[in-house]
């Protein structure tokens, strides 16, 4: 018993008397913060709870109030109903043609005109239909320039084409000339680089037939059918085909035409 009272603490100790407080630095402005915040709320919840509603606020209750019930026997305008045999839920008229519910009440609560929203409505209306036929034309333009550049780009490409198959009539015209020991072409376009030359000669010459046309007045096009024309007659050769008939029976026999388009 004496050992356990040794090993209890006595309340009159040191111990109990020189409590050490919690000083830390920052600790009772934390404190103070809290509570005050603690109030804040407090205070802003009992505002809300005894916060009195508007004028406008307690007009809009009771008048959604009075469009929800039904009017009794106290009104004066339903009591004169009634006595001229008018019946809760029965409709209006001699006949009983008319209206069974009232015609719905729509507050106007901004100050703008009778006819104002209606107004506005329609220039929305003006104004997307405006915003659409700007777009649509926008598209069309746009389809428009498309369209051209692939027109433009094919018209390219078939020019680089009829170029490529006129140089090769003209390659093959040279060689078989050569074949027929023929010197002179029968134009000078007629051979692949003899025309460039040619061209200092005949700025020279001043005086030329009336009905002998120049090379530079062709298209490629002119030329490409004059010369493919010409190797076939003369040489019984078709360019699409690449090759050289026996003769005129032969040509018309095998060849599909005369043009590009025949041997496709």
């Amino acid at each position: 018993m004496k050992l356990n009272m040794a090993e209890e603490e006595d309340y009159m100790s040191d111990s109990f008397i020189n409590v050490q407080q919690d000083i830390r630095p920052g600790l009772p402005m934390l404190r103070q913060i809290r509570e005050a915040r603690r109030k804040e709320e407090k205070q802003q919840e009992a505002n809300l709870k005894n916060r009195q509603k508007s004028l406008k606020e307690e007009e809009q209750e009771r008048r959604d109030i009075g469009l929800k019930n039904a009017l009794g026997c106290e009104n004066k305008g339903f009591a004169l109903l009634q006595k001229m045999g008018y019946k809760s839920g029965q409709a209006l008229g001699k006949s009983g043609g008319g209206i069974v519910e009232p015609i719905p009440l729509n507050v106007k609560t901004g100050k703008s005109g009778i006819g104002h929203e209606a107004l506005l409505k329609r220039k929305a209306e003006e104004k997307l239909e405006n915003y659409r036929r700007k777009i649509h034309v926008k598209t069309q333009a746009e389809e428009k320039a498309a369209e051209q550049f692939r027109l433009r780009l094919k018209h390219k490409q078939d020019e680089v084409k009829l170029e490529g198959d006129l140089r090769r009539s003209q390659r093959a015209c040279q060689q078989l000339d050569t074949q027929k020991n023929i010197q002179v072409p029968r134009e000078a376009w007629y051979w692949l680089g003899l025309e460039e030359e040619t061209e200092e000669e005949e700025e020279e010459e001043k005086e030329h037939d009336e009905d002998e046309y120049k090379s530079e007045d062709l298209s490629v096009l002119e030329k490409l059918q004059i010369l493919t024309g010409y190797l076939r007659e003369e040489h019984l050769y078709c360019i699409w085909c690449g090759t050289a008939y026996e003769d005129k029976e032969d040509l018309s026999s095998n060849c599909p035409g005369p043009t590009s388009a025949d041997h496709d």
